[in-house]
Formats: structure tokens, C-alpha cells, sequence
């Protein structure tokens, strides 16, 4: 893969001072914030979101900030984990040295690639993946036990990524959950400010991209493995959220 696509996926920046520096809106941020008290406060942003207005202080920090597929091209576990890593908590602190260090030593190595002329893609998403894994370690050790919607949410969420191209419709994972769609969607939208269409709708674009970028699979074969009647309704739905049809991205790559 071109180095510049790579690049292109994710961004490290040491003075964060906006949110406007960060990628697109498929993209996920995490920031690493310094603090004197806690030790390291870790400040996640998901998906269609923006960091929180309190991450932007005087304290110290870095900010790493990456598309989503750099997590779908894994499997669907490693997806998941990450999916819950951001939505459990706006942030969380790490307070043992031991793990303060080990997240600095992945930090340090992760922007040694990311500022080398010679950067390798798989280079960084390896180290990416590795702090992201560690991540999950340490918040499941100080993990509560969650609520009630938010094991729904992780629920949801698990169902998705297993059958969203066999179920695009919120019905089958509200009756999956024992909850009316009206239910389902009060508590996505609480928790994750979004319907479970726009959920649905957000993952099938981001796998038809995938799609389109590492096989040669032709639109119309791709509209109806991802649930659609039709080429000409899957190229409405996909200019729609893109901004061009799927042949023009896919010729522009």
C-alpha cells in the first residue's frame, strides 16, 4: 500500500487545539492527556463525534486520531473490542506506572513511524493495534459493572457487525434484544447519539469502501451482498453519504 494512504488513516498531533484538525467523520481519536492528580487521563472520541470541550486545557498531551478500517481489515472481535473501548466511556484514567509506561513506550514508537519519511503502513497499524489492545486491558481491569442499556448497546452492536449484511433493519435486532424498535433507538440515541438505521447504514457504507478498495467485486454484485434490491438504489444510498457513486470511487483509487 502507498505510503500516503496510510498517512492518509491516521494522524498524531502533540499540540491538539481543535477539533477541527481531525480527520473525517469515519475516523476515531484518542488523547492522552497528562495530569498532575490522576496520572494519565485517556479521552476517547467515537465515531461521528468530537472530543469533549474539557480535553482542550493547559495539561500536556498527544492526540491520535485514525479511520475506521484500520480496525475493520481484523477480524471481527478485535473490532468489537475496540467498538466498546470507545463507547463505554467518554474517558478513563491509568493510574499504575507500570501502565502509564507501557502507554508512553507504544506512543513513543507509534509517532517514531508516524514522523519517518519511510513509514510503513503496516508498521503503523500493527502499533496502533497493539496500543489499542492495551487500552482494552486496562480499562476492562477498572471496568464497573454496566448498566442495563449499555449491555444492550454492546449487544446491538455485537449483532451488527455479525449479521448487518443479512439484517439491515432495526426490527430483527430489537427483537433480538426483546425491546421495540422504538426502545432500541431511544436508548442508541442516548448512548451513542444515533438511530440503529444510521448504526446499519453507517457500517454498510464502511464496508462497502472496504469492499471497493481490496477486491475486485463489481457494484452490482456488491448492492446486493449488502442487502439491496438494486444497483441504481445502492449507488443513491452510497452517493448520498459519499458524495459520488461507488464506480467513480472505486475508478478514483
Amino acid at each position: 500500500m502507498d505510503i500516503r494512504n496510510g498517512k492518509d488513516k491516521i494522524l498524531i498531533l502533540e499540540q491538539f487545539n481543535s477539533n477541527n484538525e481531525l480527520l473525517s467523520g469515519n475516523s476515531m481519536g484518542i488523547y492522552f492527556e497528562q495530569n498532575s492528580e490522576i496520572g494519565l487521563l485517556v479521552h476517547f472520541k467515537p465515531l461521528n463525534e468530537v472530543f469533549k470541550k474539557e480535553v482542550f486545557n493547559d495539561n500536556p498531551g498527544t492526540m491520535v486520531n485514525f479511520e475506521r478500517d484500520l480496525i475493520d481489515e481484523d477480524d471481527i472481535e478485535y473490532a468489537l473490542d475496540v467498538m466498546f473501548l470507545f463507547n463505554r466511556y467518554p474517558q478513563f484514567s491509568v493510574r499504575k506506572p507500570s501502565e502509564i509506561g507501557q502507554i508512553h513506550k507504544l506512543l513513543l514508537l507509534l509517532k517514531e513511524e508516524f514522523y519517518n519519511d519511510s513509514a510503513s503502513y503496516i508498521m503503523l497499524k500493527t502499533l496502533l493495534k497493539v496500543l489499542l489492545l492495551h487500552l482494552i486491558r486496562y480499562q476492562n481491569d477498572g471496568f464497573l459493572q454496566q448498566d442495563l442499556h449499555q449491555k444492550r448497546v454492546f449487544r446491538f452492536l455485537e449483532l451488527m457487525e455479525t449479521h448487518f449484511l443479512q439484517e439491515p433493519n432495526a426490527t430483527f435486532y430489537a427483537h433480538e434484544l426483546g425491546i421495540s424498535v422504538k426502545r432500541l433507538n431511544q436508548i442508541l440515541k442516548d448512548k451513542l447519539r444515533m438511530t440503529a438505521k444510521q448504526i446499519i447504514q453507517q457500517r454498510q457504507i464502511t464496508e462497502a469502501k472496504r469492499r471497493l478498495v481490496k477486491s475486485e467485486i463489481s457494484v452490482k454484485e456488491l448492492a446486493f451482498e449488502l442487502g439491496f434490491d438494486s444497483m441504481s438504489s445502492f449507488s443513491r444510498f452510497f452517493k448520498k453519504n459519499v458524495g459520488v457513486n461507488p464506480s467513480v470511487y472505486k475508478s478514483s483509487l
